[in-house]
């Protein structure tokens, strides 16, 4: 009885050793060494706040407060480095990493993108420690332009730490892609089911399935399959980095309900129907972040029974005053061509028609989001089948349309000289003839 109280006490003071020993040794000078060598080896000053040795439920050593760079480009509340207890008397240790609510900001692309290249010149060289297992937990992205979902990211590697798989996901798991060697390059399988697409407008994506083939500086997307608001969204995509960014790519869209989308660039005025049509893209930049800024599109769309909510285009014509508030335009088909250079975009092409009017027309949206545009409006059932002469103007939030101030000068001229109804019509033939002539000589 004795000898096994003996032993039970044993046993709970080598446990209390266990406990209390890390705290009585100080790693603050291998911290010292380490941040040294990180920055030494980053070309960034690197800080670590604390740090600490613990023994249960294994040992490992526990880091708090990592910053990389002068302007806390990465932050990491935790990083904990776990050896294999049979490597630790080996030429090679094998280790374990695991990092927790790492932060990101944009500006770290530079000192990943620097660690990579360093990374792949030491390719073969023999290495001292073999990372076998890297998990991420709660990884977040500090990027002003865009709302990026936390992530959790597994890492496994092999013997001559590189790749052999990698699956990320967002916290929701809405987003699931999975990393794996391919030859000479990556495989990147990503779906994902009711996720909101973080950057440009928050589309909201019912389903999407896309293999990336990554290989050296190129990423191809040989094709994009996307369900999103009734209807279908196909796409390939390349995009290659060197000395400069460069993308290009096709998409197709089949049958999207536009009403939710449109209403998230404007609740004034919007357009309900299926969305139908093909385009390309490309675009070329320093760097990858100034990429969206450059790109060049030719986008040719069609709506098919749809509604022009927000206004009126009848009462618009046929009033020859003031747009009118509200009300709404039905139509069988509704087409143009979307067309983006740069910050610049422009909706040529555009024709409208019902079995009440048809009309025809161009719109530019500025880098500022106003709008500069004309357009004709013919009402099939009026007593004169006259095209009435149209501006567009305000921003894209809040449209105007107005009967363009030639087309009010000529019905007024018309007016008074022949009288109403007729000489109304000449007055505004006349002003659209000579604002049709006056565009010849105008450059865009």
């Amino acid at each position: 009885m004795k000898k096994n109280k003996k032993i039970l006490i044993g046993i709970l003071v080598l446990i209390s050793l266990l406990i209390i020993l890390p705290f009585l040794i100080s790693i603050r000078s291998y911290l010292n060494d380490a941040e040294a060598l990180v920055s030494d080896e980053l070309g960034v000053p690197v800080t670590i706040s604390s740090g600490r040795l613990v023994l249960f439920p294994s040992p490992r050593v526990v880091i708090n407060g990592l910053n990389v760079g002068k302007s806390s480009e990465l932050k990491v509340e935790q990083v904990t480095v776990i050896p294999s207890l049979s490597t630790i008397f080996s030429e090679t240790r094998v280790i374990d990493i695991d990092i927790i609510k790492p932060i990101v900001k944009k500006s770290a692309i530079d000192i990943v993108s620097a660690m990579l290249d360093k990374r792949s010149a030491s390719i073969g060289q023999s290495n001292a420690i073999n990372i076998q297992h890297i998990t991420v937990d709660e990884l977040s992205f500090d990027w002003p332009d865009m709302k990026l979902p936390m992530l959790n990211l597994e890492v496994n590697l092999t013997g001559a730490n590189q790749l052999d798989s990698a699956k990320l996901e967002t916290l929701d798991a809405a987003l699931i892609a999975n990393i794996t060697p391919e030859a000479e390059s990556y495989l990147i399988s990503v779906r994902a089911k009711k996720w909101t697409l973080p950057v440009g407008l928050p589309l909201f994506v019912d389903s999407a399935e896309l293999d990336m083939h990554l290989k050296a500086n190129r990423l191809e997307i040989p094709r994009a399959d996307i369900a999103m608001y009734g209807g279908k969204v196909t796409a390939n995509l390349n995009l290659l980095w060197n000395k400069s960014w460069r993308t290009n790519g096709n998409v197709k869209v089949a049958h999207i309900s536009v009403k939710e989308p449109s209403r998230l660039v404007s609740k004034a005025v919007y357009l309900s129907g299926k969305l139908s049509g093909n385009g390309y893209f490309s675009g070329s930049a320093k760097d990858v972040a100034a990429l969206a800024d450059h790109l060049n599109a030719d986008f040719k769309f069609k709506v098919n029974d749809g509604v022009l909510h927000g206004l009126d285009l009848i009462k618009v014509a046929s009033l020859l005053t003031k747009q009118t508030v509200g009300g709404q335009t039905a139509f069988d088909e509704f087409s143009g061509v979307f067309n983006a250079k740069g910050k610049q975009y422009h909706l040529n092409n555009l024709e409208i028609s019902s079995g009440l009017l048809s009309g025809t027309g161009q719109v530019k949206i500025n880098a500022n989001k106003e709008l500069d545009g004309a357009g004709e409006v013919e009402l099939k059932r009026s007593a004169s089948l006259v095209a009435i002469p149209l501006d567009v103007s305000g921003t894209v939030g809040s449209p105007v349309v107005l009967p363009s101030k030639a087309a009010l000068a000529g019905a007024v001229a018309g007016t008074a000289i022949l009288g109403p109804g007729v000489g109304t019509s000449v007055g505004i033939k006349a002003a659209g003839a000579i604002g049709k002539l006056k565009g010849l000589f105008q450059d865009d």
